[in-house]
């Protein structure tokens, strides 16, 4: 099983969960006419095969006694299932967004409300850092966060009833985002008497949980979608492209790689479940970037909103880079 020995390996996956994270939703930009809803059944069944392609490669998975994997406590199954359950309603949350609001926004008002309350959160469970660098990071990313909405509020003066949904479902998501941790966390630390089979089978488990929460939760957003579309036809999954379906596959396969690896660096020497938590949620600022310079999100924005989105990028960045090194002091 690969596990970090050093906090600099450690770091090293906490970067590129952060990159896996904050790029995996540009697959869903490559679908331009493929209903979110539709893409999520493929983005689902990508996240549960690269889960169990990586416990059965980096997790060792081949090389383990089998009683040991079928002695996993309950308890710890639960919690993984529950984390995956939770992750998926918010993500899916976080895909609607997208489609209203775009990456600009969506990303940085929800996951940056999902990395205030995880932060705080996993640091109860696991207190690793210093807590006044940590905060005062997380603190950071706050503010950043109200400097992205101001700037995405002057990006359109006529889409104010898209602005107010957007901005809704977005902040939904973030408040669920940042409650799925810590059952990860709880599952990855072990319980008294029962310990964690690791990262890899976690994982596993976890995406068993977002595959059965699927169902009724995506099922639900194609009759009711929140979007204001008209319902979504679950035949019209059917008639997509080949091409719509591997981008699905592809961006719940990036987005499993960004979390196997802030699973494993959670249990790193120094890290914990916040730090680790806290800076793979740096996803953030690359979702923004493609948002801005790729997609050109805000072509022929206000001067002044331009003007906040540097401000929310170099507030953003201090408050990543005060949470990096709270490990080590």
């Amino acid at each position: 099983m690969f596990l970090p020995e050093t906090y600099q390996s450690a770091l090293m996956l906490m970067i590129l969960s952060m990159l896996c994270w904050g790029s995996w939703a540009n697959t869903l930009k490559l679908c331009p006419r493929y209903r979110f809803q539709l893409f999520y059944w493929d983005y689902a069944i990508g996240l549960a095969l690269a889960a169990l392609l990586l416990d059965i490669t980096a997790g060792g998975v081949l090389h383990r006694n089998a009683s040991v994997l079928a002695g996993v406590a309950p308890p710890i199954i639960v919690y993984a299932v529950v984390g995956g359950a939770v992750f998926n309603v918010a993500n899916l949350l976080l895909v609607a967004a997208i489609d209203v609001a775009g990456l600009a926004v969506a990303f940085p008002v929800g996951i940056g409300l999902a990395l205030v309350i995880g932060a705080v959160s996993n640091y109860v469970i696991k207190p690793e850092g210093n807590p006044l660098l940590l905060f005062g990071g997380v603190a950071l990313v706050a503010v950043a966060i109200v400097l992205d909405a101001m700037a995405y509020r002057r990006r359109e003066g006529t889409a104010q009833a898209t602005t107010a949904r957007g901005i809704i479902i977005s902040l939904a998501a973030g408040v669920l985002m940042g409650c799925f941790y810590p059952f990860v966390a709880k599952a990855l630390n072990g319980l008294p008497g029962a310990h964690s089979p690791g990262p890899y089978t976690v994982s596993v488990f976890f995406a068993i949980g977002l595959l059965i929460s699927n169902i009724p939760a995506n099922w639900i957003l194609m009759v009711k979608p929140l979007d204001g579309k008209p319902r979504v036809p679950g035949a019209d999954y059917f008639r997509a492209p080949i091409g719509w379906h591997l981008a699905g596959i592809l961006g719940g396969a990036i987005w499993c790689v960004g979390g196997v690896s802030n699973f494993v660096a959670s249990g790193a020497h120094l890290v914990g479940p916040a730090v680790s938590y806290t800076i793979g949620q740096g996803a953030t600022m690359v979702s923004a970037c493609w948002g801005v310079f790729v997609w050109r999100e805000f072509a022929g924005a206000p001067r002044a909103a331009r003007i906040l989105l540097v401000f929310m990028f170099l507030v953003f960045l201090l408050g990543l880079g005060s949470v990096a090194v709270a490990p080590l002091y």
